[in-house]
């Protein structure tokens, strides 16, 4: 057991033997940033002032050997080594608290149907407890011991009582875990949920205008925040914005017409990228998004779909004047194998 200690505000947690610094930072409740779990994108980059680490494998292009000799790791795939490690991130408390995830949790498939040319969409009930999470999380599916590895899924419903959870899966080419959900994967069958991960979570305390930006399944979480949001009723303004290719890719339009009709706050616009039809507007978030607010300074925004979607998201409504800590991203990184590092990868400090 090593104990983890968090700089500046001198907290702790223990890490138990084969655990990562990012799981046992998830069990103990706090949000450290992350995507991937595999070390690909380097949003868990953190630098480690004490003790020793085991790397594991990593993308270069996610932990340079220039951050490497910093001192620098990204936690997902690190593994203490040393009775203690102590790492810099957060302030004198590390906010938002998460639930801790679990693994393996069971679940029902209650209902599966095609909503949009190559998305599904699942309905998940548990049996025992149900997983726990904030608005925005997701959880991974997948089962390893029939050589379908886990891959994460966006939770796209708030939640609920029952504990129901409904996951949006689009195929992905070459993807054995979308192909076994859309090909194999039938009504009445058990599967196994870990989760609910992430830190794309909103803020209770914002008081603003929200936009949200989504395209693709990265509507799911999107869907699951402003669910959220207008259940609790909030007052502000909340705007969605959903980009799709073609009309064929546009799916739960009927749910954010409905959302539209019964709160008088909420707003949503859909945007075709690669055809033109009546009803829709035409283009790209960054073509678009000027001509519909101008000024952004005073909103609070949420993009999520491929890390560059989000990319453009995020230079687009800063251009606009949104604030840096007001913008919050959720990039779906396709899931990368890391490569071993040319370095040895033991790091110590």
């Amino acid at each position: 057991m090593t104990r983890i200690v968090i700089q500046p505000s001198g907290k702790s947690v223990e890490c138990a033997s084969g655990d990562t610094v990012l799981m046992a930072l998830e069990k103990a409740g706090y949000a450290l940033p992350n995507n991937c779990r595999a070390g690909a994108c380097g949003e868990c980059k953190v630098k480690v002032t004490a003790g020793q680490f085991d790397q594991g494998m990593v993308l270069d292009m996610a932990l340079s050997q220039e951050e490497r000799h910093q001192g620098y790791g990204l936690m997902c795939m690190a593994k203490p080594i040393s009775e203690e490690l102590e790492i810099e991130w957060g302030a004198a408390d590390a906010k938002p608290k998460l639930f801790p995830p679990r693994e393996n949790a069971l679940f029902v498939v209650i209902d599966k149907r095609p909503i949009a040319e190559r998305v599904v969409e699942l309905r998940l009930r548990p049996v025992g407890q149900p997983i726990r999470y904030w608005p925005g999380q997701y959880v991974t599916l997948g089962d390893p011991r029939a050589g379908i590895p886990a891959r994460a899924y966006s939770i796209s419903d708030a939640p609920r009582p029952d504990g129901e959870l409904v996951l949006q899966v689009a195929r992905a080419e070459g993807g054995v875990t979308s192909q076994w959900v859309h090909d194999r994967l039938r009504i009445g069958e058990s599967v196994k949920l870990s989760g609910a991960y992430g830190t794309f979570i909103g803020d209770p305390s914002i008081d603003t205008p929200i936009l949200c930006l989504a395209a693709g399944t990265g509507l799911a979480p999107i869907l699951s925040l402003a669910e959220a949001a207008l259940r609790r009723g909030y007052r502000r303004p909340v705007t969605l914005i959903f980009s799709a290719r073609t009309q064929a890719d546009v799916y739960s339009e009927g749910m954010m017409a409905w959302w539209r009709t019964k709160h008088r706050n909420f707003d949503y616009k859909i945007t075709l990228t690669r055809e033109t039809q009546e009803g829709y507007l035409n283009g790209r978030i960054d073509a678009i998004l000027p001509g519909l607010f101008p000024d952004l300074s005073k909103h609070s925004v949420f993009a999520a779909g491929s890390p560059e979607f989000v990319t453009t998201c995020v230079n687009t409504v800063k251009a606009l004047g949104a604030k840096p800590e007001w913008l919050f991203t959720e990039g779906f990184f396709a899931q990368q194998q890391p490569q071993v590092p040319d370095a040895e990868h033991l790091l110590s400090v």
